[in-house]
């Protein structure tokens, strides 16, 4: 046969090809020739076919049919043959394969070769593929070669160690002997590799963290990093003017793992940490790089507080880069740490606040998220100015995260009643349609108990829907107050500001423009009808029109409408001696103690309770099927959930709450059996809204746990007992995600058996924040008056790189000190 052609020479013709079909035909054609050469055996050439294989294999064609090949040049005597066989092995072979574990006694005969660069070869290509049989095999022969005093072998030896560390984790004490010297040597490559070798053995066992510890490691690492920074210029190891900066990172990141809990330990690197801190140059990226890796070793260890700033204050530098990678992770760490020194970070607000205007949306993110955390009851006026500027502004993907972040910062630390009315009435006219379902009747709620806010809340809330009604949530909202408070509007008592001067029929007309408005959704012109309603008994001229518009709607087309209209003009005709009582301004409320209806379920005459939503329904009561996801849990068919709303039982179908006032009105055009969820929670009654809180004085003194960790999702649950109650249990939630994205809409379900009530309270959020930069709260209230032990089952749902996920668990690991 003729010699085959060179790699080179096979380069260049691919390169040549115009189409793909053009390529796949040479390879095709190469192929077949190599093929040809395998079966006869062609020792000559069987370097160079393989050498071209490989070349196909990097361009995406089958190249299997050459791992034998590979297995021949490894077992050959030529160093070039070699090469390329242990080069074709890595790349065609993985311990998948049962062919690679042919290759163990050739691997064993090179690892005591008499030529350093053929051991070299061998010890990759164990570091590279190596399955565990192999590792243990010849973990022997590794151990070996790092006792060797070739620097050359060390470090190779040093890094196959590490694989072998991660594919057979009870090898590591074998290799504990040999570190004894690693850090000794004055090759980089040997500490380099030495520190990776060390850095898995701490991460991968507590014991060898211990005993590191005790050998005192941190001393020697410490020195090694002053010689880096102090040392002069070194052309073999100089990046941009600084000596080694990948050994200076290792080592950096060694240290924290050393000192983390140790208090030693994080005294003893104390004064280096500031040494480069303070000395690294700052113009090049290489600089930098160390610098972040030195505020996460100061921020993870126990420093000192004076060092914990100098980190903050080059976080803050770093906001000012022009690198947007820089500046992101800069205001990712300031999330991390913004908890543990809240004040150090506040000294750097302004730079934050003006991160809100970066073109860059994921640095936008970061410092929205960043923005919130900072707000405290000093700055709270100046940081809701720039939120809200930035809500206006921001792409349709941040409002309604920064809609929920005002909401609860508003509520948390409102310097007035008026200001925190104001602040969340601009974010519904801005942002209406973005905001949490629990927007509506949280305003409706704050605006109750504001009674001297009553007559200029009404006043703002007439004026801001006039001719506009695009922010459903908004026009809901004055929907309520006017129907609740339009005999205020139309006196002119408001004295917060200029009266306006309002008639009845205007009124009226503002009403009836909702209900026949295309942008009115079902939900807002029950609103409105109900506003009109109660207008019945606050205006007096108009009574006759409101009976019209009401009689009108008791034909819609909408049933929720029409079941309304039919209820009202009943009301009308047969009631109408209780209409005044029944449409009687509301009460002043109390705060919601739950988000959610708790679900009373019944199994072969065992009752168990659950608490169903941890955030509130859009509207109204679920219906009885979709109450049932949780409870499938407890393995029964026969589950018949009753939803108990008062000491006495209510009519479950849609408007049962109003119609329970008035008695059985027989009103068989209403079609009661069909779900009608808005109506079920009238918004003029607010029913839930009312709720007590079960348990006060609480006491702490209970080891946590963690009652879920899967899939980057970790769930800890930790204890408090009440002194006044003893047989209450405060159980905190604490939600957290590792993985590299947040995980948004997360909703937390829980079910107890029947000798147990549970009251689910509020979460803080939605969203879990990634890289576990922060948290979800949330409290659940267990009441055990026969002490027995604590059982849950819990139900968890959330949405994560655009896929809804669903996981069901069962805790039982709750610790005595929780339940006797």
């Amino acid at each position: 046969m003729p010699a085959p052609i060179r790699l080179r020479e096979l380069i260049r013709t691919i390169r040549t090809a115009r189409t793909q079909a053009e390529e796949r035909e040479m390879i095709q054609k190469e192929c077949a020739a190599i093929r040809s050469s395998f079966r006869e055996e062609d020792n000559t050439y069987r370097c160079r076919n393989v050498a071209k294989l490989l070349y196909m294999h990097m361009l995406g064609y089958p190249a299997h049919f050459g791992q034998l090949e590979c297995l021949k040049l490894i077992a050959s005597q030529k160093f070039t043959d070699k090469r390329i066989g242990y080069l074709g092995a890595m790349l065609l072979l993985d311990e998948r394969q049962d062919v690679h574990l042919l290759m163990t006694n050739c691997i064993k005969n090179d690892l005591n070769h008499s030529t350093q660069y053929v051991q070299g070869l061998a010890l990759c290509t164990l570091g590279c593929m190596g399955s565990s049989e192999m590792c243990r095999d010849l973990a022997g022969e590794v151990e070996k070669l790092l006792k060797t005093s070739n620097s050359y072998l060390r470090k190779k030896a040093a890094l196959c160690a590490v694989h072998v560390i991660r594919k057979v984790p009870e090898l590591m004490e074998m290799f504990l002997p040999a570190t004894k010297n690693l850090l000794n040597e004055k090759n980089h490559g040997v500490l380099h590799t030495s520190v990776v070798l060390l850095t898995e053995m701490c991460e991968r066992s507590p014991d060898m963290l211990a005993h590191f510890r005790k050998v005192s490691l941190v001393p020697q690492l410490v020195r090694i990093l002053k010689n880096l920074i102090m040392s002069g210029y070194s052309p073999e190891h100089d990046v941009s003017g600084i000596s080694d900066p990948f050994l200076q990172v290792r080592i950096l990141r060694l240290l924290r793992i050393l000192g983390r809990n140790d208090d030693d330990s994080s005294e003893a690197m104390n004064d280096i940490l500031a040494q480069v801190a303070t000395n690294t140059e700052t113009s090049k990226n290489v600089g930098n790089a160390i610098l972040y890796e030195t505020v996460l070793t100061i921020m993870d260890i126990k420093s000192e507080s004076g060092l914990r700033v100098l980190a903050i204050n080059i976080l803050g530098r770093f906001l000012l880069n022009n690198d947007k990678n820089i500046r992101y992770v800069a205001l990712t760490s300031l999330l991390k740490t913004v908890q543990t020194d809240h004040n150090a970070v506040q000294r750097h607000r302004s730079t934050i606040v003006d991160c809100l205007k970066d073109l860059d949306v994921s640095i936008k993110r970061r410092a929205m998220e960043l923005s919130f955390a900072l707000v405290n009851g000093n700055n709270v006026r100046g940081m809701m100015k720039e939120l809200l500027y930035f809500l206006d502004s921001c792409e349709p993907e941040f409002k309604a995260d920064c809609a929920s972040g005002i909401f609860l910062a508003a509520e948390k630390y409102a310097p007035s009643k008026r200001w925190h009315i104001d602040t969340i009435m601009r974010v519904l006219t801005t942002a209406g349609s973005y905001v949490r379902d629990d927007a509506v009747p949280n305003l409706i709620q704050l605006i109750t108990n504001s009674v001297e806010m009553h007559a200029y809340t009404v006043q703002r809330l007439y004026k801001a829907i006039l001719g506009d009604y695009s922010q459903q949530p908004l026009v809901q909202v004055a929907s309520w107050c006017i129907g609740e408070y339009g005999d205020l509007l139309v006196s002119g008592q408001c004295e917060e500001e200029e009266p306006i001067q309002v008639t009845e029929d205007e009124v009226l007309d503002i009403l009836e423009s909702v209900l026949i408005s295309n942008m009115s959704a079902s939900v807002t012109r029950g609103y409105a009808l109900t506003a009109i309603m109660k207008l019945s008994t606050r205006f007096t001229c108009t009574v006759n029109r409101i009976k019209k518009v009401v009689s009108i709607y008791g034909s819609s087309i909408d049933v929720e409408l029409q079941q309304r209209a039919v209820e009202y003009n009943a009301l009308f005709k047969k009631y109408d001696h209780m209409r005044p009582a029944l449409l009687e301004r509301m009460p002043v409320m109390e705060k919601v103690t739950t988000n959610g209806p708790a679900e009373i379920v019944q199994t072969n005459g065992e009752t168990e309770t659950a608490v169903l939503e941890t955030k509130p329904p859009p509207s109204g009561l679920q219906p009885a099927n979709q109450a049932n996801d949780l409870l499938d849990l407890l393995g029964e068919s026969d589950i018949i959930p009753v939803i108990p709303t008062a000491p006495t039982s209510k009519p479950a179908y849609a408007g049962g709450e109003l119609l329970d006032l008035l008695g059985d009105l027989n009103l068989t055009d209403s079609p009661v059996s069909a779900p009608a969820p808005q109506i079920a929670q009238p918004p003029f009654l607010l029913d839930g809204l009312t709720t007590q809180p079960l348990f006060n004085d609480i006491a702490a003194g209970i080891p946590p746990i963690t009652a879920y960790n899967k899939n980057g999702l970790k769930i800890d649950f930790t204890f408090e007992r009440s002194n006044t109650n003893p047989s209450v249990t405060v159980i905190t939630i604490q939600a957290s995600n590792s993985t590299e994205l947040d995980m948004t809409d997360f909703v937390f379900q829980a079910a107890v058996p029947k000798t147990f009530q549970l009251q689910l309270l509020s979460p803080s959020s939605s969203v879990i924040p990634a890289f576990n930069s922060g948290t979800i709260t949330q409290v659940i209230k267990v009441l055990n008056p026969q002490k027995q032990q604590l059982r849950m089952r819990i139900k968890l749902t959330y949405n994560h790189k655009g896929s809804a996920m669903q996981d069901l668990a069962e805790v039982n690991n709750f610790p005595p000190q929780s339940w006797q």
